[in-house]
């Protein structure tokens, strides 16, 4: 199946160059060792602005001349996040396009558009190998590093292919789906085949791994969900030497690396903890893995490929909460400076981009150095107000549940923020007087112009930034699926 414009005569050109990913730039004058790939989930320009300035003003500083450590990378670009059948696109079908190369329906797991979602076909599943396993095949090394379950769309589109996103383990995956030769996608991350196997991985998703009278080794009250009596983090174990299984920071820190050695660590039986809430002395930072991946893969002397997710920016931004989805990137940035201090810009090619964006905003006027968290305020302090009097915030979102506020309250039961949340009156009333909200605390969420459960992704381009062999096909305004080319391109291929 071809991308839809290819039909239409006037852009025939266009439109299937950006199926196939051509990019319109020279090769490098030097090859990639080594390339890196960041995705900030959701991390649109909005939220890197946001970022930057939240970071600069924790720093003690004004905010806005502050810079992310990856806005000192030399190239940059725009990407354009639509799916083959998605104006606002999902996270699977945008990595899936980085992965394989080719813009696909939006909630597949590195398909090709041939592939109907939520139908079974294992022999089409099987014929678009994504970066990550052309990389095993060539007997570099490996490694995917995220915030999230391992299992969810971003990192499992490095290395898994299913028609659904969802089918991250087996009671989630439809019986006859499996009857006919579809795995759920933590199998085929046990089961995965190409090369000697992925030598770092590290998230979250321990559930998705364990049986359901099998307790969680971090919390007594938790159990996995498995139906099929398969433990697969077991069956990784044993299925090749020298692999290491950890749960926590500290044996996380114990590991040395070493020639061979493969590391799996699922830290938390779902999602990992925001960067705002995560207890440092038993849970790693994205800093801290992405430092541990680069040092075990690196003792491959033919190079390696590693994809590292920023995922919860993604899920701060769902649940209306700039402050969560902001700390979150300004972590995902601390983890780049990592990476950028541990290689060398000469055989290593670094992309930071984002999958898609997101609907926060940037609004008013408010004073340089106004904390970007508060109200709008003007020099001398005073607030700045609507047409009715009521002051506003500098940020907010298009959508989402900010708008269901009621007087001073804040809503917070949303999916993605379950320890946030409460029952609130669900009458959606003019805009709340926020004069005497802390519009600064963690839990307060970003007031909404349309009253959404859920805040939605965004559809504008997103920014690439790069640095390194190849970075130089990083300009002007991309196709998403370009940047596998971009990758590809550099390790010579």
């Amino acid at each position: 199946m071809r991308l839809f414009g290819c039909i239409f005569g006037a852009i025939v050109i266009s439109a299937c160059a950006a199926e196939k990913g051509n990019v319109p730039t020279a090769d490098p004058v030097s090859k990639a060792r080594n390339v890196i790939l960041f995705v900030g989930d959701g991390m649109g320009i909005a939220t890197v602005t946001a970022a930057r300035i939240l970071d600069g003003q924790q720093h003690g500083g004004r905010g806005e001349e502050n810079v992310l450590s990856f806005e000192r990378f030399p190239n940059t670009a725009l990407s354009k996040t639509y799916s083959l059948d998605m104006q606002v696109a999902e996270s699977a079908g945008t990595m899936t396009a980085m992965m394989i190369g080719q813009k696909t329906h939006g909630t597949v797991i590195a398909e090709p558009p041939s592939v109907i979602p939520d139908q079974c076909d294992a022999a089409a599943i099987a014929g678009s190998p994504t970066l990550l396993e052309q990389a095993e095949d060539r007997g570099l090394a490996t490694g995917v590093v995220t915030t999230t379950r391992i299992t969810h769309a971003t990192p499992a589109a490095t290395y898994a292919h299913s028609p659904d996103r969802n089918w991250e383990a087996d009671v989630t995956t439809p019986p006859q789906a499996q009857a006919l030769g579809c795995r759920d996608i933590a199998r085929q991350l046990v089961e995965f085949t190409h090369g000697d196997g992925i030598d770092v991985i590290m998230g979250g998703g321990r559930a998705q791994f364990l049986p359901r009278d099998t307790v969680d080794p971090e919390h007594p009250n938790q159990n996995g969900i498995r139906n099929d009596d398969r433990n697969l983090i077991e069956i990784w174990s044993t299925r090749r030497q020298g692999r290491t299984f950890v749960w926590n920071k500290d044996q996380l820190d114990q590991l040395i690396p070493a020639p061979n050695a493969q590391v799996m660590g699922l830290f938390e039986s779902d999602h990992m903890q925001f960067s705002a809430d995560r207890d440092v002395r038993t849970e790693p930072s994205l800093a801290d893995m992405t430092t541990k991946a680069i040092e075990i893969l690196k003792q491959n002397k033919k190079g390696f490929f590693l994809m590292v997710e920023g995922g919860r920016i993604d899920h701060g931004h769902h649940a209306g909460n700039a402050y969560r989805a902001l700390t979150d990137a300004i972590a995902f940035a601390d983890a780049v400076a990592a990476a950028d201090r541990l290689t060398d810009a000469k055989d290593t090619l670094i992309i930071v981009t984002a999958d898609h964006s997101h609907t926060l905003f940037i609004e008013g006027y408010a004073a340089r150095g106004n904390p970007i968290l508060d109200k709008a305020r003007n020099a001398d302090g005073t607030l700045q107000l609507d047409a009715a009097g009521r002051p506003y915030t500098t940020l907010g979102y298009a959508n989402g549940p900010g708008s269901e506020a009621k007087s001073d309250t804040q809503p917070a039961g949303v999916k993605h923020f379950p320890h946030l949340a409460k029952q609130f009156d669900a009458a959606v009333v003019p805009r709340a007087d926020l004069t005497n909200v802390d519009t600064m605390a963690p839990d307060y969420l970003q007031e909404a112009g349309i009253p959404m459960s859920a805040e939605t992704h965004g559809g504008e381009d997103v920014p690439v930034y790069a640095r390194g062999p190849g970075a130089d096909a990083v300009h002007g305004v991309i196709e998403q699926n370009q940047i596998y080319t971009i990758m590809r391109n550099a390790y010579g291929w």
